[in-house]
This record gives C-alpha cells, structure tokens and sequence, in this order.
C-alpha cells in the first residue's frame, strides 16, 4: 500500500486494464490476475512462452567496501562467494531462526548486489538490512521505484529474446544476470524465473516498461506469446514445486523445517543472525526429523487448499500448504507437510480433509513437473 493506504500501481498499470486483465489487490498492488482463461496462459507457459509484469517485487541495493560481508552476516548463504554476473537463491531468518523472506541476490559488481525479496515482505527486509548493516562500510538502498521487472517464461524465451537484444543468451546461465539492451532499452537480464520453465527477467526504468513489453508481445507473435497474471504464476510455481512465502515458509518454520537446510552456509567466513539458532535446529532435524513437505495428488476432483488437514488412520498428519487444479497434470495436487512417517512417495491410506470428507490423496515427491532440458 501507498503512505494514503491506496493500492499501488505498477508502470503497466493502464495497459493491462487495456488488454482486460481482472486486477486484484496484491500486496498492496493493483496487479494482473488473469487476462483470460488462467489454464490457457499456465499451458503457454508450459508449451510456448508467457509474459508476465512482476513490478510489484522488492528490489534492495547492497553497495560499498563491505558489502558482501554485509549480506554474508545479514543473510543465511555464502553471498561473498557470488561470482559477478552471477545470483543465488538465499533467506533472510530472525535470530531466531524464523525464516523473514527468501531471496534471490544478483551480485551486479565487485562491490555492488541486488537483493530481490517477495513484494509482501519487501519493507521487512529493507528494515532488517538496513538494521544489521550497522559498523559495516556498506549503503541499503531502496530501489523499488527504480525498477519495473517483467519476466519472459517458456521454452519459446530464448528465440523472443534473441530477436530483441544482441546479448549472449547462450552463454547465459541459469541463475546468471548481464547487463544488455533488449528492443533498445537497458535492461539488467537474468535468467530466473518462478515457473519451472526456461525464462528471463528484465529489470527495467519504469519509463521504459510499456515500451519493452510492446516489444516483446510484437516479437512473440508467431510463437504464441501471450499475456501472463498472478494466477498462472502461482499453479506454474505449485507444479515446480517451489515455495511461496506465506504458504511454505514463515517465521514459525526455519529452513531446515521447509527441507531447505541446504541455502544454510555454516561454514562460510564470520557470524550471521541466526547462526546459534540454526545450528540447533539442523541437529534437532537430523535426530527427529520435522514435518516434511511433500507433494499430494487428488484421485478425485475436489481441490485442496492451503489450511486443510492431511489425514492417515483418523488422525491429522499434516496440513496442506498451497493446492489447486494442475492444468499440466489434469488433477488436483498439493503441496503439504507432513509426518516424516507419511511422507515417502506411495504411502497408502493418505487424504486430505476437505470439509469433513476425507478424499484420497497420492504423495509424491516434489517437484510434480519437470521440464524436458
């Protein structure tokens, strides 16, 4: 929300209301949810390509002598060894362990990094740099009305953007950023994306994000380029098997909770907030491990949601953490954690509680989509 507690509007506001996008209140951002029919842009997305405006997401910049060390003490991964050009997928925990955000770091320079954190979380993680950057020689910066971001995803994204930008797609790697031009806008391109497929965001001027998403819809034409909301987003990322702050991770559960122990780096250089906390928490895992978090397949038709019980035997053995219709798999499927007992793929007599009916559920290891490299 705005300081007025009005919605605020992405620099590609009024060409999605344009193109008749049903808007929706996002964090605080009047956003896209769907142009049209949400199972048709999931399918693009899966078969051609999909454009997406994601402006609403947090960017944070890092600068200054000490930056990396900064960000290696603020944060739970190794951020000191992120080549240039290079980004990691990381958290931000309170010193309790909590998980606040996860994040994705570019690191832009030598003495320069981007953090971008989840738009409901963005001034949390702002307040929690800028808090822990205390005695280091490093500047916080709030970045988040310098940039528009806008996300190509598909296996049709490469030849799009290839049109566009004499960048070396090729030779950029996943989980890698460049600067370039693409349509003649400067552009910082990364090859990231929250949808399970191949894919790029463009981190733009706002001035300059209606000219490029023009571009990028005229480019992608004859390939099937459509327009992409929140909704596809979301069903993309669930069959992926990626999480999503609020569902699968919180400050009640800390990585090694989430089966994400692994962005937890204790062996880099000096103390991080949270260490003490986390180190413990890695050793209750291994000797009795927590809840895991596992994929479920309805054998039915009813579809599960965040908040619903996981069944065996009459008892509750977990909770469903984000579910819905997976237009890829024709079924509905959830993500949950559950008892370390029930969570290998097979384990029979599972379901979840869907207003007093217990429906049968399949688990399976995540993610329930993969794409063909």
């Amino acid at each position: 929300m705005s300081s007025t507690g009005e919605l605020r509007h992405t620099a590609l506001d009024a060409l999605h209301r344009s193109l008749g996008a049903t808007m929706t209140d996002f964090a605080g951002w009047d956003m896209p949810l769907r142009y049209g029919s949400e199972r048709d842009e999931h399918l693009a997305v899966r078969t051609k390509a999909g454009l997406f405006d994601l402006s609403h997401m947090g960017e944070i910049t890092v600068t200054g002598p000490q930056a990396a060390g900064l960000l290696n003490h603020a944060l739970v991964g190794n951020i000191a060894s992120v080549g240039v050009g290079r980004a990691r997928y990381t958290m931000i925990c309170r010193a309790d362990g909590g998980i606040l955000d996860d994040l994705i770091v570019y690191r832009l320079a030598e003495t320069e990094y981007m953090v971008v954190a989840n738009a409901s979380n963005a001034q949390v993680v702002l307040d929690a740099l800028t808090e822990r950057a205390a005695g280091f020689d490093a500047e916080v910066r709030d970045d988040r009305d310098a940039y528009a971001l806008l996300a190509v995803q598909g296996p049709e994204s490469p030849g799009i953007l290839k049109s566009l930008t004499d960048a070396d797609l090729d030779g950029l790697k996943y989980y890698a950023g460049l600067p370039g031009t693409v349509a003649g806008v400067p552009a910082l391109i990364a090859r990231t994306g929250y949808t399970g497929e191949d894919g790029f965001e463009l981190f733009v001027k706002p001035e300059h994000a209606v000219e490029l998403w023009q571009a990028l819809t005229k480019a992608g034409e004859g390939v099937g380029l459509v327009p992409c909301g929140l909704s596809c987003r979301d069903t993309l990322r669930l069959e992926a098997g990626m999480p999503l702050y609020g569902h699968e991770l919180s400050t009640s559960l800390t990585p090694f909770d989430a089966g994400l122990g692994r962005v937890v780096k204790f062996e880099k250089e000096g103390d991080f907030v949270g260490r003490e906390a986390l180190q413990e928490a890695a050793s209750r895992a291994a000797e009795n491990p927590p809840r895991v978090l596992v994929g479920l397949v309805a054998e039915g038709r009813r579809v599960p949601r965040a908040g619903y019980p996981v069944v065996a035997g009459g008892e509750v053995i977990g909770e469903v953490t984000s579910g819905a219709p997976s237009p890829t798999l024709g079924k509905p499927i959830a993500m949950a954690y559950v008892d370390a007992a029930h969570s290998a793929p097979g384990t029979a007599g599972v379901g979840v509680d869907i207003r007093g009916s217990h429906e049968p559920y399949e688990v399976v290891a995540l993610p329930f989509y993969k794409r063909q490299k």
